[in-house]
């Protein structure tokens, strides 16, 4: 049981890394939009590469945000049967579903995603504007590195439901987001 404590620890520090870095994205993004806001509304100035930083900002954002809402609860589900099951049953669930579910559909992603960014390297695919952002394969090499930070999270899923399941950890219902105890 020690080594699935520390696994999942080591896969909660990972998940917890992926928030920050979105976060930071987040707020890059938030100033950006508001460079974009005052150049064009105060200066009729307008930055072609600047806007594509927004879309390559919010690309960040949401890929490496989602191994954090994994890991923290805070993804969608039907939250009206989830809320009411006991910690044991919410343990199966997430078992499951991190095991049947999440890590599948991140070696699908991974495995599309990596051939998808191995043309574009190829390709050395830039922006089709003037002004535009170029190395357009930087960001969609983010599509893998992200399927296998979902898919460490599909795991930690699994780690945790363990902990829950030999009753050393809860899930904790008193939180808004149904969040890990």
């Amino acid at each position: 049981m020690y080594w699935i404590i520390k696994l999942d620890n080591g896969l909660a520090r990972l998940s917890t890394f992926c928030g920050w870095f979105a976060c930071a994205a987040m707020l890059l993004m938030l100033f950006n939009v508001f460079y974009d806001v005052v150049a064009r509304y105060l200066f009729n100035d307008v930055s072609i590469a600047m806007q594509e930083m927004e879309w390559h900002l919010y690309a960040t954002v949401f890929l490496l945000g989602i191994p954090y809402a994994l890991r923290t609860d805070g993804h969608v589900r039907v939250d009206v049967f989830y809320d009411r099951w006991t910690s044991p049953t919410k343990a199966w669930i997430n078992l499951v579903g991190g095991l049947c579910f999440v890590i599948p559909f991140a070696w699908l992603i991974g495995y599309y995603g990596y051939g998808f960014t191995l043309e574009s390297y190829a390709l050395q695919e830039g922006s089709g504007d003037p002004g535009g952002l170029p190395y357009r394969w930087i960001i969609k090499s983010l599509i893998p590195i992200s399927a296998a930070f979902i898919a460490t999270s599909g795991l930690g899923m699994a780690t945790y439901a363990i902990r829950v399941l030999s009753g050393e950890k809860t899930y904790d219902s008193e939180t808004s987001k149904g969040g890990l105890a």
